[in-house]
């Protein structure tokens, strides 16, 4: 079976601003380098589909859903959310093609159309709080598509692997209370969403770094925090936030990982999904604003996935 790209132009119109870092261009930088790295025509292009609104109301409440439907602005024109997230006249579309890629995607790699899958997608969504949009984010793609998992397709347990530079808040959040659910990330700390470090649960081992941390103080956790729960947990199928922001050329943080970390992580997760989950796992972009260095952090990321 092949691994799929989803991904739509709807995503792409999404701005919030020439300034903001959170630009269309990144997923054209993704696009250009799966192309120049030869492995564009290896994969299975789909189409994002519009999310139905009871997926979203599985995360988010109906006021949520309502800052951003209700508040879509006209034509060359803002909404303001907070300081770093705003709305145009596209915005509503976007987030439903964002969480609808993921639900897609969810149900293709459990009907076994397809071995796993790689979302392109914008706007992210690991800070997007079940009550309200947040840090770039309007819906959380990674918990939408995680609880129809659970929901609709009668999973009994699925594992949520984030490796942005920023802590999901939103993510760790939405599943904070759901026993059916394991997070594991790692982040950088102290920093945006400045979150209180939370301790170890048995559904959640979100690991705090310092800045200028390096692939192998991440490795090694990994290999000490996450890899023992996952284990014990024995997901079904597992979700990956994958932000690239933690990255050395990555002004947004203050990280030092490359692309053979990426690379590597993505290897050890798909180990565990092998062994419990029938390999199934559905990845969604989350970060990452140095365009050379997004784009060829996802292909070594797309290229574990595919085995290539």
């Amino acid at each position: 079976m092949s691994t799929a790209i989803y991904s739509h132009p709807d995503c792409q119109r999404h701005e919030m601003g020439e300034w903001h870092p959170e630009s269309p261009a990144r997923l054209q930088a993704i696009a250009d380098q799966l192309i120049n790295s030869h492995i564009d025509d290896l994969l299975e292009h789909r189409e994002a589909p519009l999310a139905e609104l009871a997926a979203i109301e599985r995360n988010h409440s109906r006021n949520a859903i309502g800052i951003v439907r209700d508040n879509v602005p006209a034509a060359g024109d803002y909404y303001p959310i907070d300081g770093d997230t705003s709305l145009n006249a596209h915005s509503w579309k976007a987030a439903l093609r964002a969480a609808g890629a993921a639900v897609a995607a969810t149900d293709a790699v459990i009907a076994g159309e397809i071995a796993n899958a790689f979302c392109a997608i914008r706007p992210p969504g690991h800070h997007a709080r079940p009550s309200e949009p947040m840090g770039f984010c309007l819906f959380n793609n990674i918990a939408i598509a995680a609880k129809h998992a659970l929901d609709v397709h009668g999973l009994r347990r699925v594992a949520v692997v984030d490796f942005d530079v920023h802590h999901g808040n939103g993510t760790e959040e939405a599943l904070r209370d759901e026993p059916r659910a394991l997070m594991v990330s790692f982040y950088q700390h102290p920093f945006y969403p400045y979150s209180e470090v939370a301790p170890d649960s048995p559904n959640r081992v979100n690991v705090p770094v310092p800045a200028h941390s390096k692939g192998d103080t991440v490795r090694q956790l990994v290999i000490d925090k996450w890899l023992p729960a996952l284990h014990a947990f024995k997901p079904e199928m597992i979700f990956i936030s994958a932000g690239f922001d933690a990255h050395r050329e990555d002004d947004i943080g203050g990280m030092g990982l490359v692309e053979a970390d990426y690379a590597w992580m993505t290897q050890q997760v798909m180990a565990v999904a092998d062994e419990y989950a029938k390999g199934r796992i559905v990845s969604c972009l989350e970060g990452g604003y140095n365009l050379s260095a997004l784009g060829r952090s996802v292909v070594a990321h797309v290229k574990a996935l595919a085995e290539l």
